[in-house]
């Protein structure tokens, strides 16, 4: 794992990159964690802000980044852009649904219009979703295939749209028998 200072804030832990934290001359830091094995398929919270319905079956044959964010981390923010940016570029063959931890619908709309995002936002209002997709640190991000097999996480924050992303994004996108 590259170097990173972690921060506990209240039900969850953001990734700090070292950069931020001071290092400088540093990158950003994630790492990356298969899904277990043998492990099944969580839910996820149906709908999002706009009350749009969503659920992984009916996404299947487009690849699917689930991202699990908070408007207090900062390193969650940084990451939007570039995961707006992908999901505008890829709509056809790659869905980004982002997953809200435990922020008032009041806290979603403020931060959705001052950023200007646009993803769908789901809410996780008591952390069952997080917890149930063993998410811990903030932002991760969970990697589904286009069979609806989760493949693994990304934990920490990372620029979605670039090379670092795409190499692991674009794997997702193949049929089962060619991975």
């Amino acid at each position: 794992m590259r170097r990173r200072q972690l921060f506990i804030l209240g039900a969850g832990v953001c990734v700090l990159p070292a950069w931020a934290a001071g290092a400088p001359g540093t990158a950003p830091g994630f790492d990356v964690q298969a899904w277990p094995a043998k492990s099944g398929v969580p839910a996820i919270p149906s709908a999002d802000q706009t009350g749009q319905t969503w659920s992984l079956p009916s996404l299947r044959g487009r690849a699917v980044l689930l991202n699990f964010w908070a408007s207090w981390c900062e390193p969650c923010r940084a990451e939007m852009p570039a995961l707006q940016a992908l999901a505008a570029r890829e709509q056809a063959q790659l869905a980004v649904l982002t997953i809200n931890l435990k922020e008032s619908p009041e806290a979603i709309a403020r931060f959705v219009q001052i950023s200007g995002l646009s993803l769908p936002v789901l809410r996780d209002p008591q952390g069952d979703s997080a917890r149930a997709w063993g998410v811990r640190i903030y932002p991760s991000t969970v990697l589904i295939d286009r069979d609806g097999v989760p493949r693994a996480t990304v934990r920490g924050a990372l620029d979605w749209a670039g090379a670092e992303g795409e190499a692991l994004w674009r794997p997702l996108l193949q049929p089962a028998r060619k991975r």
